[in-house]
């Protein structure tokens, strides 16, 4: 044998190589093809098979928990651990088994988030209305299916639904469950997908399938008369509106707004809230209640705790003396302390694969569809059975023509083989009906036996001509549906748990809590920070402080009782008042507006009005060359709401906007150069806060109204030149002597 060769450890040529080809290569891509290659297929995965539920009412996650534990067993037998069922779920569910665990928690009884809980829990599994009380471990609690349950089930075994593979492709699951009344409108729902989401309210089980009822014999029935409002498990009392209802019904999308629901004890002066609206909880209750106290904006609270146990959710409010509860929780629930809150309906489900924005009218369309398709397969289903066991009843009764035969044929055939063939042979029947007959027992060989499987026959004739009749005639399937509904409503309805509040009446605000009134002087600037100073600490201050780029564009006095009104960017007025500012010095920043009044993201103060009665008027202009005026008495209402939406017109971009105590000129500039002089007087006030004006000035094709400012006496040496008699006009550009070039914007 040769000797080896001593191997050389050869260096590369290139030290500083990547070790791998191709590394710290950049490769150019175009980003639509990277968002087509990568994001598309996971954005269609979350909104196919994750977040929004499909027309059974479930989630892929939902689905697979509740069918591992009907296969378990766990439908009307003892509890198991959580723990046993969150392993075997995973062999459906590739999920991590905490993700499977907090589905489950979700669907208990324990947790008290859905009208009909799917899971009969025991231990802790935390509580919907609260964020602090988590569940125990999945080792410590015990789970089976509740009673309702056993309707998803059903007919799950006749063929009603389709079975796919699991993701290894080592068992089948049911694309969807046979359930046999409208789950998706039963329970709560909410999920989260990619550039969508769906929120479905939930309604009371036994009005929901007396709906259907009626809407299977008419498809034009007016819901509101037997579906008159949403009812949610935790309670509350609905503010009933027959507008927004009938948009639900209608569209898929509208609010509800919930109270929470109250008594009173009179000998420990106690309020104590034992319902809530679903969208809140117990802990954002109290912070937000606490903060309006240290306000002093409420001033009737002397102590607020949870007394929250196990006979359920209890909010104590200790009322000082002499106030009246009931005008305390009116006040608490204008207050924004969620104590009334509103849930935002978004019915979008999941339909043939596709998400689709419904209303609740068009929802129990598409289920009483799926539903009449699964009675049909089931139906189908157990017609084949019946033409099966028809057609070996009819080789039976072949025998009985002559038993001794069939027992000569069967004694005398050599071959184990051949008795099937022989059989066949001697009675004229086929294969199937042979080998049936093969197989009877010996004991069974005998007339009675014989006598008594063949007097079947004219039943399983009856019973296969009414199935063909079903599957003939739609009303017949919609009359089994109909039956089913009525059944499932007498055996699983339960009271209404959410009270509606018919009239709603709308209390007219009291007075503020009178400030304390001083003169002050105020700052606005143009990045939204607001400044309110006595005049005492602005004769002893330096400079203002402001933000780099920042610039003070509104100044004035004013008492700290004033009203303020923030204009925004997206045609929104947030209202408040200078006392509810600190005093504060030149040398600090001020406050935020944005933040301060809670706007949305994006949304930036644009304009402050200072006003002590709702005089005058507020005069827009617009990028398109209109002007709007509008009285401030637009903007007053009654209730003390912070926010009105369509402040103004966002048809055109706003360039700028004025408050008028009395009407006088402004000075407009486009995009061409031109300016105009326009007296606010010739603009037609509208009561309207969206009016979109009028036109003053006419623009050339492409321009755009860049700028106003207030006119002064002086500005412009020719200003008769800049001004017109009609409105809307052009303008003129200006020339030398004009002393445009000391006119700033």
């Amino acid at each position: 044998m040769a000797p080896r060769k001593k191997q050389e450890n050869k260096k590369p040529e290139n030290p500083g190589a990547a070790p791998f080809e191709n590394a710290g290569v950049v490769v150019e891509q175009q980003i639509t093809d990277a968002l087509e290659q990568n994001y598309m297929p996971y954005a269609m995965s979350v909104i196919v098979s994750r977040a929004i539920p499909e027309i059974d009412g479930f989630k892929p996650s939902h689905r697979k928990l509740l069918y591992t534990m009907y296969k378990m067993g766990l439908l009307g037998t003892a509890r198991t651990k959580s723990a046993n069922v969150v392993g075997q779920t995973m062999k459906l569910n590739p999920h991590g088994d905490a993700a499977i665990y907090d589905t489950m928690v979700r669907l208990s009884r324990g947790y008290g988030a859905l009208l009909h809980p799917w899971v009969d829990s025991k231990g802790n599994f935390g509580k919907a209305y609260s964020r602090n009380m988590v569940c125990a471990a999945s080792r410590y609690t015990e789970v089976r299916l509740d009673k309702i349950a056993s309707e998803l089930f059903r007919d799950i075994d006749s063929d009603t639904v389709d079975f796919i593979d699991n993701y290894d492709n080592t068992m089948k699951e049911p694309s969807l469950l046979p359930v046999t009344f409208p789950a998706v409108l039963v329970n709560f729902n909410v999920g989260i997908a990619v550039g969508m989401a769906s929120q479905v309210c939930p309604f009371r089980l036994s009005e929901l399938c007396d709906t259907t009822v009626h809407l299977l014999k008419n498809r034009d029935h007016d819901l509101l008369s037997t579906l008159p409002a949403p009812d949610f498990a935790g309670g509350g009392i609905i503010l009933y509106d027959k507008d927004e209802l009938q948009k639900i019904y209608e569209t898929g999308r509208g609010s509800i707004r919930v109270r929470s629901k109250y008594r009173f004890d009179a000998e420990s002066r106690c309020l104590e809230i034992t319902e809530i609206p679903p969208t809140t909880c117990v802990e954002a209750i109290m912070d937000k209640i606490v903060e309006l106290v240290k306000a002093g904006k409420i001033r009737e609270i002397s102590d607020i705790r949870d007394e929250t146990d196990l006979s359920g959710l209890k909010l104590a409010i200790d009322v000082k003396r002499g106030v009246d509860p009931d005008a305390l929780m009116q006040k608490l629930y204008r207050s924004s302390t969620f104590l009334e809150d509103t849930f935002s309906a978004n019915i979008n489900i999941l339909i043939a694969g596709t998400p689709r924005v419904m209303g609740v009218r068009e929802l129990l369309l598409e289920w009483i569809a799926f539903r009449e398709e699964c009675i049909r397969r089931r139906v189908f289903f157990e017609l084949k059975g019946k033409k099966d066991r028809l057609h070996l009843l009819k080789g039976l009764q072949k025998i009985l023509l002559d038993i001794d035969k069939a027992i000569h044929i069967i004694r005398e055939t050599e071959s184990e083989g051949e008795v099937v063939p022989n059989l066949m042979i001697g009675f004229g029947i086929d294969e199937t009906q042979a080998d049936y007959v093969a197989e009877i027992k010996l004991r069974h060989l005998n007339r009675e036996y014989i006598l008594k499987r063949t007097e079947d026959i004219a039943d399983l004739k009856k019973d296969i001509s009414d199935m063909e009749e079903i599957l003939a005639d739609p009303k017949r399937i919609d009359g089994i549906i109909s039956d089913e509904l009525k059944e499932v409503s007498q055996k699983y309805g339960q009271p209404r748990r959410s009270e509606i509040l018919y009239t709603v009446e709308e209390t007219v605000e009291p007075q503020e809590d009178e400030a304390a009134d001083y003169p002050v002087r105020l700052f606005f600037t143009s990045e939204g920070y607001f400044k309110k100073i006595t005049p005492q600490s602005l004769r002893m201050s330096g400079e203002h402080k402001l933000k780099e780029g920042d610039a003070i564009t509104l100044e004035c006095d004013a008492l700290n009782s004033s009203e303020l009104l923030f204009f925004t960017n997206k045609a929104q007025v947030y209202k408040s008042r200078a006392a509810d500012f600190d005093d504060t010095k030149t040398s600090v920043l001020g406050d935020y507006v944005p933040a301060k009044l809670g706007m949305d993201d994006g949304e930036n103060a644009v304009f402050m009005a200072v006003l002590q009665q709702y005089d005058g008027y507020m005069l827009f202009f617009f990028a398109n060359g209109k002007a709007a005026k509008v009285p401030l008495s637009s903007y007053e209402t009654k209730t003390r709401r912070k926010r009105l939406t369509g402040a103004y017109s966002d048809k055109s971009p706003l360039v700028a906007c004025f408050q008028l105590d009395e009407d006088s000129e402004f000075l407009l500039r486009s995009s061409s150069g031109k300016l105009l002089l326009v007296h606010s007087g010739a603009v037609a006030s509208k009561a309207a806060r969206d009016t979109q004006g009028v036109s003053v000035m006419t623009l050339r094709k492409n321009a755009v109204v860049e700028a106003v400012k207030p006119y002064v006496e002086g500005m412009l040496s020719n200003e008769h030149r800049f001004r017109s008699r009609n409105l809307p006009a052009a303008g003129a550009s200006p020339k030398d002597g004009d002393v445009y070039e000391q006119i700033t914007f």
